[in-house]
């Protein structure tokens, strides 16, 4: 714990952000880092709460009251060690995780927690600052050769725990850098792509082959990983987005959300387009459907490319802003989240459903949209039902339809395996060996669990990884 004290004596206060009116001009990371005062209060803040919620809410298992307590002494090498037992990449985490740790803090009881990842994210930046997060290479090694396949942070996860395990690893990906959705889907002001670059480095330190711009089952086969690989692991995402097939759908100006992020992200990493229709919010009304993370950071893309007006549709109805604690905590609850790109401009709206796209010339210019109203039918579940006499026309020149993502894509690699898919579509294996249908093929991460947080592709890369070693060598040391 921090001061015992500390949580009656100080204030919750996080990170602020840089005013909106400079941020919206670039696409650089905004928040501002508290000083060591300011941390070392908001440590001190974490209160002998008898059993850490936080600790359990936290999907790697962070020892978040260690490492607490050791930023509320100064001791930021050690609180280093600490989170690095437990999370290999604390920085993505610290920047880009919706933070359950701090929906179970004990104080959130009274909605004031422990700045739990403001803290995370100045400890691992600390420690690069410092010097500290130098390679790990394994004292020996063994003949095993284990193949990755997908370099998101599950892929990284896995491949850097099976290197330092003594494993010869190549982790393969299909673009021209390592990091999936987290680099390519994660716009650059919410997580800058030199980190990413940065842990790249350390596990080619560490003894990992980093194989880009090789997209297994199109430019390698699936078997010859298969003859020339002790093991593989499947650790790709969730990529078949979920599509609106209504009237309209085929105009011009309608796109899935991804391919407009991953777009503006390798304009600012300066990698070339490729043979893709370019899609720019600039000048345009801009409607998004679909209400999460990944709607929010069209919203802010958006925004930066100079939009004309940016809408936001939801076809679930508007979460309460406030919940109560006595039935939610420490769960993570259902709630209005406002992210910083919401504060930037958009216009929001809940409960709405689109009923078909209307162009001109063959570009979308118009949506038509109806209000609907949920109701628990006798079997407890929600059904929809359109509202009379709301039908309304929005104005659009760009539609993004950022609704989730089914499942990966079977095409390819996943097919030529021939690994059992659940019911979801997703590639079947259970949490406690990862191994797949197919002899020593495993899987983690989005593409065993379906789209998911960065925290749980850490989680399930690092449990896989131990999975891989236990089967190639009888036993494991590295840590679940």
């Amino acid at each position: 714990m921090g001061k015992p004290t500390g949580f009656m004596e100080f204030d919750l206060f996080e990170r602020p952000y840089k005013p909106v009116i400079e941020r919206i001009q670039h696409y650089h990371e905004f928040f501002i880092p508290l000083n060591d005062a300011e941390l070392t209060r908001q440590g001190a803040r974490c209160m002998d709460c008898g059993i850490p919620y936080c600790q359990q809410g936290c999907p790697v298992d962070n020892i978040i009251p260690d490492w607490n307590d050791l930023v509320y002494r100064g001791d930021f090498a050690k609180a280093s060690k600490i989170l690095h037992s437990t999370n290999n990449f604390p920085e993505f985490t610290g920047r880009v995780c919706p933070a359950p740790c701090q929906e179970a803090c004990t104080l959130n009881i009274q909605d004031t927690p422990v700045t739990i990842k403001t803290i995370e994210c100045a400890i691992v930046d600390r420690a690069w600052q410092e010097g500290w997060l130098a390679p790990l290479p394994a004292a020996e090694k063994t003949s095993k050769k284990v193949a990755v396949v997908g370099s998101g942070p599950a892929g990284m996860a896995c491949a850097q725990q099976l290197a330092r395990a003594g494993h010869s690893v190549t982790l393969f990906e299909k673009n021209q850098k390592i990091g999936g959705l987290l680099r390519y889907g994660i716009p650059d002001f919410k997580m800058e792509k030199h980190l990413i670059d940065r842990r790249g480095e350390q596990m080619q330190g560490e003894g990992v082959t980093l194989e880009t711009g090789v997209h297994v089952g199109v430019d390698i086969s699936a078997e010859t990983l298969l003859t020339d690989f002790d093991a593989v692991a499947l650790t790709g995402g969730s990529e078949a987005p979920r599509d609106l097939p209504v009237d309209g759908r085929d105009l011009n100006g309608v796109h899935f959300a991804m391919d407009f992020l991953v777009q503006q992200n390798r304009r600012v990493s300066g990698e070339p387009l490729g043979d893709v229709e370019e899609i720019l919010a600039t000048g345009r009304n801009v409607i998004v459907i679909g209400g999460g993370d990944t709607g929010s950071d069209c919203v802010g893309t958006s925004i930066r490319q100079g939009a004309k007006n940016v809408v936001q549709i939801e076809i679930m109805p508007k979460p309460p802003e406030k919940v109560d604690k006595g039935s939610t905590w420490p769960e993570w609850p259902m709630k209005l989240r406002t992210s910083s790109s919401h504060q930037e401009g958009a216009v929001r709206d809940w409960a709405i459903t689109t009923d078909q796209f209307i162009g001109e010339d063959g570009h979308v210019h118009a949506l038509d949209a109806v209000r609907v109203e949920w109701k628990a039918g006798d079997d407890g579940r929600l059904a929809m039902s359109p509202v009379a006499d709301t039908r309304q026309s929005l104005k659009a020149e760009l539609v993004l339809l950022a609704m989730g993502f089914v499942h990966p894509t079977k095409e390819g690699m996943i097919t030529d395996l021939g690994v059992g898919l659940d019911g979801r579509g997703n590639v079947e294996a259970n949490t406690n060996d990862y191994q797949t249908s197919v002899a020593k093929v495993f899987a983690a991460g989005d593409m065993r669990r379906g789209q998911s947080l960065v925290v749980w592709a850490i989680r399930e890369g690092r449990q896989c990884a131990a999975a891989i070693d236990e089967y190639l060598i009888g036993q494991t040391l590295l840590p679940r």
